[in-house]
């Protein structure tokens, strides 16, 4: 069990996972220690993500604790095992580390799932909408950090351009579009590459209209990273103090049934390219 200053968020996650199921075994962890033949402490340094801790005793772990979810458990080892570190470790001093984490997820995500009202989602954002969101931020950014962010954006749409793509699914709201951030030049520019994104065969696009009223989850941005069990999937919210991640198992439920319905609000995508194709060519 080796440790690590920075622990990722999929060693965390591991972590936590681990400590739920002890937990729902109604087994303490000095006993769960006793078991695996390692002391309380380095037991505890595990559950906190402070050791990672090798695919084979996450197996033994999961034994011990009576799980017979055999999906679960292989998935919980295999993220165990991975100890690759990947690009975002070069903004591991620079930027929060919850831009990192959510970089993190996304590279490893089997589906990608975002809503948004107020803002394109930061996966189909283009360098220069990017930089002016970043513009308005409080407290305000140096130039350097704003630069920062947005390699690092752009560095995360690489998961819609590799081999192997990730497929991806945007929800996002009339109002998004309608907002000129950087002016009409730059918003233009922007709903262009909408557009073009549209086109790629794992990428679907979806507008939810004006005219479609309320909805449910309409007051912040949800990024839904699908893990390989549902069990392993995770929500990242954006609020202005700062990214939260969500992967309890009620609330994951909760978030699903947003999506679903989101589903129903939105236009199909061709009508989607519409409305997006229509608002372009007004500015």
């Amino acid at each position: 069990m080796a440790g690590r200053a920075a622990p990722t968020a999929r060693r965390l996650r591991v972590a936590s996972e681990l400590r739920k199921l002890r937990e729902k075994s109604g087994m303490s962890s000095t006993r769960a220690a006793e078991l695996l033949g390692v002391g309380q402490g380095q037991l505890s340094n595990v559950e906190t993500g402070r050791f990672g801790v090798s695919a084979s005793r996450v197996r033994a772990l999961a034994d011990i604790y009576a799980c017979t979810d055999d999906a679960f458990v292989n998935a919980l080892a295999a993220m165990a095992e991975d100890r690759s570190r990947g690009w975002w470790e070069e903004y591991r001093d620079i930027l929060p580390g919850a831009l990192l984490d959510l970089a993190e997820l996304e590279h490893h995500g089997t589906l990608l799932r975002t809503a948004h009202t107020a803002h394109i989602p930061g996966l189909l954002q283009t360098p220069e909408h990017a930089r002016e969101i970043y513009r308005q931020a409080i407290p305000e950014l140096p130039p350097p950090g704003i630069e920062h962010r947005i390699s690092h954006r752009m560095k995360r749409q690489a998961v819609l351009y590799r081999t192997d793509p990730t497929p991806y699914q945007g929800t996002v709201h009339e109002a998004a579009l309608r907002m000129q951030f950087g002016g009409p030049k730059v918003a233009r520019a922007q709903l262009e590459h909408l557009l073009t994104m549209g086109e790629l065969e794992h990428v679907t696009i979806r507008v939810i209209p004006f005219e479609a009223g309320s909805y449910p989850g309409s007051g912040q941005s949800i990024n839904y990273v699908h893990g390989p069990v549902p069990e392993l999937d995770t929500v990242q919210l954006d609020q202005s103090h700062g990214a939260a991640f969500v992967d309890g198992t009620n609330e994951l439920a909760q978030y699903r049934a947003i999506f679903a319905r989101l589903q129903t609000l939105a236009l199909g995508p061709e009508e989607s390219r519409d409305l997006i194709h229509k608002l372009a060519q007004s500015l």
